[in-house]
């Protein structure tokens, strides 16, 4: 029994630190790369919503919804001041993500963002937005589109998540964990010193071919990986997009109607999402979709932004008319 004692305490000592080395991380991330935006709350979800410029009158805002395990700061990096010359621009960090929070249970499913995102629309008194989304807020933009068509004038796809895979990418697999309780005790003792001992090989299956630019980890946001809210809300998307995401290919076609600017900007080289697969499955259902296929990896706003600004205003250009 004494052995047996031993080896709990052992256990739970270890743990214990661990608790104490990723709250101590987390809190010295949350000093380096504090909120910057504003919150807004709707119901069951608090966002955190960056908020520039000045849309011409009567011309829709620009909105920008970010991917998996990302956060407001991949569009902050430089895409945000970018377009705020020429209109307003509003970057949220999706329900649970970043900064913003949302209820247990709330706001997982793809349908149930796409409906909170619309409700965060009526509280910021916006009738229409331009969409643009980025991976897995590519697959929210497009959900918003079908579920509140009247809220969407266009879309710039960056990336986009078109169709369910067989298996999650490689790069988010260690966070296909399931349960509630499971995925607290992960992110509060494991995931945050493991993210720092094997950051430097996901990095580029994240970026690959291209590689981080100078300021990732601070101004794009990068450290905020650490923080165990991150990998939380990243595993319970994963869960909640399997869910509810694999109907919406198969009403593609509806977004046809009414008629309204969709584009597609999207890596050859992308290593997350393959290229063929994601751009075929969206254009098969929009054959007037505006494909740009370009050299380059998944994470085209933090390493082609001036490519990606171009390919936005274009298309919101074309939703003004």
């Amino acid at each position: 029994m004494t052995a047996l004692f031993t080896v709990i305490f052992a256990l739970l000592a270890v743990l214990a630190a661990l608790w104490a080395l990723t709250w101590f991380i987390a809190r010295a991330v949350e000093r380096r790369i504090p909120p910057i935006g504003r919150f807004v709350a709707v119901p069951g979800v608090r966002f955190h919503v960056i908020d520039q410029g000045t849309a011409p009158e009567g011309q829709p805002p620009i909105l920008m919804l970010h991917g998996l395990a990302g956060q407001v700061h991949h569009f902050n990096f430089s895409l945000v001041n970018a377009l705020a010359k020429t209109t307003r621009v509003i970057a949220i960090d999706r329900p649970g993500s970043g900064y913003s929070t949302r209820d247990r249970n709330t706001a997982i499913r793809i349908d149930a963002q796409a409906d909170a995102v619309a409700q965060l629309l009526s509280a910021l008194q916006i009738d229409k937005a331009f969409v643009v989304g980025h991976s897995l807020g590519g697959a929210l933009a497009l959900t918003l589109a079908l579920r509140h068509p009247q809220r969407v004038s266009g879309l710039a796809l960056i990336a986009p998540l078109t169709r369910l895979l067989e298996n999650p990418p490689a790069v988010f697999r260690p966070i296909a964990v399931r349960g509630y309780l499971l995925r607290r005790l992960l992110a509060w003792t494991v995931v945050t010193p493991s993210f720092l001992w094997r950051g430097r090989r996901v990095l580029p299956m994240v970026f690959g071919p291209e590689s981080p630019p100078p300021g990732y980890t601070l101004k794009a946001g990068g450290l905020l990986s650490l923080r165990p809210s991150q990998f939380i809300a990243a595993a319970e998307d994963l869960e909640g997009v399997v869910a509810s995401y694999r109907d919406i290919p198969q009403r593609f076609g509806e977004l046809a109607h009414p008629p309204r600017p969709i584009g597609m900007l999207f890596g050859r080289e992308d290593r997350v999402l393959d290229h063929d697969t994601h751009v075929g499955s969206l254009q098969a259902a929009l054959p007037q979709l505006r494909v740009d296929s370009v050299s380059g990896g998944h994470m085209l706003p933090v390493t082609q932004p001036t490519l990606v600004a171009r390919f936005i205003e274009d298309l919101w250009q074309a939703s003004r008319a």
